[in-house]
């Protein structure tokens, strides 16, 4: 591999370990959630989980660009793009602020 195309990669590949390791947390705000959010609860998404929420659909999108000739091979095209595509980006741009649900 060229030297200028190592530290590109090191940077995704630590991003994207980064986004899958916090994944977790980002559902484990769902269990205090309350009818209606908080200041705190809208500051934490505008300032934490949308960012998140931004990376991991930039990330599976491409995920789903170079899994798709072996996604197409399986016959899940369309399922691969839901979960990699769809529903990041619904969670990131189709829910209210503040609620992690």
């Amino acid at each position: 591999m060229h030297t200028t195309f190592k530290k590109p990669v090191m940077i995704l590949s630590i991003i994207a370990l980064l986004i899958i390791s916090s994944t977790p947390a980002v559902f484990a705000l769902d269990c205090n959630k309350t009818e209606t959010p908080e200041g705190i609860a809208m500051i934490a998404d505008f300032v934490a989980v949308r960012p998140i929420g931004i990376a991991s659909l930039a990330t599976g999108s491409v995920v789903f660009i170079l899994s798709s000739p072996f996604s197409a091979l399986g016959g899940n095209v369309a399922a691969a793009w839901d979960k990699l595509v769809v529903k990041p980006a619904g969670y990131t741009f189709k829910r209210p602020l503040g609620q992690f649900k």
